[in-house]
């Protein structure tokens, strides 16, 4: 099959979920990792989707990573819970998490469930567009899977990309769901550019002499720069805080780099959250929130720009099309693949 022949959803999940299970992965948890991951391609955070499958397979054969996970609530109040991910595939813990602030919010008002002992589990946005969806505002953040940033104005390595997602229902076509890495650039875009073999853009990552660094073979010799300078650290260390410390996970040194490091558990910490507006009295925040992000697309844009979007604009109708008419992998995505299909056994017929 040509490498631009795009592949059914279906068949991607069934490829996946195979994989997962030739590591001892049981069929019902392989298969909602598998649908996951998917899901993120469908979405487009393709550096967090399928991507990532062969550091997965990595982990779990290394023993890094739980086949056999027993996700459960380690610690729980009447709008609180901790859940504790037994060293597993980060998705089922990250999962769990957000269907139990889900069911608080629900309840109580709001539900802020954190994980420990959990692993990488993909795109935030998967932990915070089903709140939208639900009718309900979603908050997600985790302290990243290795430590590429030091802290402002030093060098040694101590922060990771430490990400933060929110969610808002809305009663146009897309909720607004905003997922952001607290670097200029998510580490998995640079891994995505050393398997395409295309430089990174200045800006990204500079040397340890504070010179620009645009090869990502040599990420290893510099750092990721935080947004917005010392605000963007800041920011990274108040994650670091809400979703390491205070989940009894891993922050600052203690961080596991879950690539280079097959063997350890990461504890890696993260959090969901989940608001319902009807605990503040407001029954129609959808309605709200729309006509407001109106008037914002309607702003007159600037010269040489195009015309204003809220984060999360067209992902519904472009993760439909890609439903229905399947999925195009990068090339070198494809290759990799297909490279694992001989290392562990797998069968091809997704290509």
């Amino acid at each position: 099959m040509a490498e631009d022949a795009p592949i059914k959803p279906e068949a991607l999940r069934s490829f996946v979920a195979q994989a997962l299970g030739s590591q001892g992965v049981p069929d019902d948890d392989a298969a909602s990792v598998a649908a996951l991951m998917v899901e993120a391609d469908v979405y487009g955070y393709a550096t967090h989707g399928v991507f990532r499958l062969r550091q997965y397979l990595a982990r779990l054969a290394g023993g890094g990573c739980n086949p056999k996970a027993n996700v459960s609530v380690a610690h729980e109040t009447a709008a609180t819970a901790v859940i504790d991910g037994n060293d597993g595939l980060g998705h089922l813990a990250m999962a769990a998490a957000r269907d139990l602030a889900m069911e608080k919010a629900r309840a109580a008002g709001i539900g802020w469930v954190g994980v420990r002992r959990g692993n990488h589990a993909g795109p935030l946005a998967l932990y915070v567009r089903p709140q939208a969806e639900a009718g309900l505002l979603g908050m997600a953040a985790a302290v990243g899977s290795a430590n590429h940033v030091p802290p402002y104005g030093g060098s040694d390595l101590l922060l990771g990309t430490n990400p933060i997602a929110f969610s808002a229902p809305s009663d146009g076509a897309d909720p607004f769901v905003f997922d952001m890495a607290t670097t200029v650039a998510a580490m998995g875009k640079i891994k995505t550019l050393l398997q395409q073999g295309q430089p990174m853009p200045e800006g990204w990552m500079v040397g340890r002499d504070g010179k620009p660094l645009t090869d990502p073979a040599r990420k290893s010799e510099g750092f990721l720069l935080p947004i917005g300078g010392p605000k963007g650290f800041g920011l990274s260390v108040a994650i670091g805080l809400m979703a390491g410390v205070l989940n009894d996970a891993a922050f600052g040194s203690d961080v596991v780099d879950f690539t280079n490091d097959t063997t350890s558990s990461t504890n890696t910490g993260q959090f969901v959250m989940a608001l319902d507006p009807a605990a503040f009295g407001i029954t129609d925040f959808g309605e709200r929130a729309e006509r407001v992000f109106d008037e914002m697309r309607a702003s007159q844009p600037l010269p040489g720009h195009d015309t204003v979007r809220l984060p999360g604009d067209g992902k519904t109708a472009a993760a439909k099309g890609r439903m229905e008419q399947g999925l195009i992998l990068k090339p070198a995505l494809r290759r990799d693949l297909e490279a694992l299909t001989a290392e562990y056994g797998l069968d091809a017929s997704f290509t």
